[in-house]
């Protein structure tokens, strides 16, 4: 068991390294359930291994198909996945993964079986009750609209309106299952902007590279059509999010990260870090070793929307307390309801190290102060995590709580983090 309070490496000159990234989890999390519900036996190759990528393929396995990994290394693992029919009598652990509370219920309700979910005791706080009572419209039987619920199908589809403005995965949950509902379905929006618009396009884009049918040209609309789901082989990107740490240190010290296999192609929303970080003044080139970010020293404070990049938020801000002008960071207030309510705790935590960061309607006014020392707490959320060890590179004394939280979506961080400021190559 790792120390609770984890002593944040202070950087001791310019970082020069080379960073490998394991496989996306959003990618992963979502190529997954595709291949579960595919028509035949299909791969998931380089695919992340970490605690919620762990608890998707858990699910998936008590919901009838068997997935077996093999050429498990730290750049991923290769999922087998063979389909099978789809059954009830399970429960479902989502432990704190919004993939898995919100991606598996449309699954669970394919079956003529109760399937039970539950999760860790903060995840009853996010918010579940839109698709819950739109799997409800579409056919399903649910009881409850928050951890823990049941949910039994057989779902027929059809037409739904929802209320997604808390999380883009309350689409996302609804389109990857649509195709094996009798009537596909039809999902509408109704309310203010839906956040993290960028993964929507990720799981329309990846249901065409499996078959699905999928028309999303009317705004705010998403139709995929009755049909099969194509096995295949499919390879995940590295997790262009989980750069975000690393690219920091290079600002932070002056130095250079390179991340090897960055795609010049892709619906992930991290691929923004390029042109926030370059707007925050670092310089930023991809080729085909990968994306090279170097740093001056200097960090420019920002205005930034981040709406669509909103897991980017705790390194942004992080940056943004040890930069030169305030930054002011809207188009987030839906961070209230991720794995902890981001922004209070962002807050918390720079203003404790004595900072001065102060939350408003959608976001967080930061304004630069000189930091000290002290407990940077993470709340069980892996992002909270590595953004106190973004801190920790320029402030000597800071010591980040259950730093192993990280291991949502990036197993092993303490020890990447150490090879990245030994120069590891």
């Amino acid at each position: 068991m790792s120390d609770p309070l984890w002593s944040a490496p202070l950087a001791a000159g310019p970082v020069r390294a080379t960073v490998p990234l394991p496989g996306s989890k959003s990618v992963t999390n979502r190529a997954l359930p595709l291949a579960a519900l595919a028509e035949g036996p299909g791969s998931v190759r380089l695919a992340l291994r970490s605690r919620d990528a762990d608890l998707m393929a858990s699910a998936l396995r008590s919901l009838g198909a068997r997935l077996t990994p093999s050429n498990e290394s730290a750049s991923g693992v290769d999922w087998a996945v063979t389909p099978g029919p789809v059954v009830g009598g399970g429960r479902i652990d989502a432990g704190l993964a919004g993939t898995v509370m919100r991606f598996v219920p449309p699954v669970a309700a394919l079956a003529d079986g109760e399937v039970f979910f539950d999760g860790d005791p903060a995840a009853r706080k996010r918010p579940m009750g839109p698709i819950l009572a739109a799997l409800r419209a579409l056919g399903a039987r649910v009881e409850g609209d928050a951890l823990p619920f049941t949910v039994r199908g057989p779902v027929q589809g059809g037409e739904v309106t929802l209320d997604a403005s808390s999380s883009s995965q309350l689409i996302s949950g609804l389109l990857l299952a649509a195709a094996r509902f009798d009537k596909g379905v039809t999902v509408r929006h109704s309310g203010p902007p839906v956040p993290s618009a960028p993964h929507i396009r990720m799981t329309v884009e990846m249901l065409r590279e499996f078959g699905v049918r999928v028309d999303d040209s009317e705004p705010d609309t998403w139709r995929v059509e009755p049909g099969p789901i194509a096995a295949r082989d499919y390879t995940v990107e590295p997790d262009l999010s989980n750069a975000a740490p690393f690219l920091a240190a290079a600002m932070i010290t002056g130095g250079a990260v390179t991340i090897p296999g960055w795609p010049t192609r892709t619906t992930q929303p991290g691929d923004q870090l390029r042109g926030l970080l370059t707007e925050m003044g670092a310089s930023v080139s991809l080729t085909g070793d990968g994306l090279t970010l170097t740093g001056s020293g200097r960090i420019r404070g920002i205005d930034a929307d981040l709406r669509e990049v909103g897991e980017l938020t705790p390194t942004i801000a992080a940056l943004a307390a040890l930069a030169d002008s305030p930054s002011r960071l809207r188009g987030i207030a839906h961070l209230r309801g991720h794995e902890t309510d981001r922004l209070a705790a962002l807050a918390a935590e720079i203003n404790g190290l004595g900072g001065d960061a102060a939350e408003t309607d959608d976001g967080l006014a930061v304004r630069p102060r000189p930091l000290s020392g002290g407990v940077f707490r993470s709340y069980e959320d892996h992002r909270m995590a590595t953004a106190g060890a973004v801190i920790g590179l320029a402030v000597s004394g800071v010591r980040v709580e259950n730093i192993a939280t990280t291991a949502k979506t990036l197993p092993e961080f303490a020890l990447m983090w150490a090879r990245m400021l030994g120069g590891d190559r």
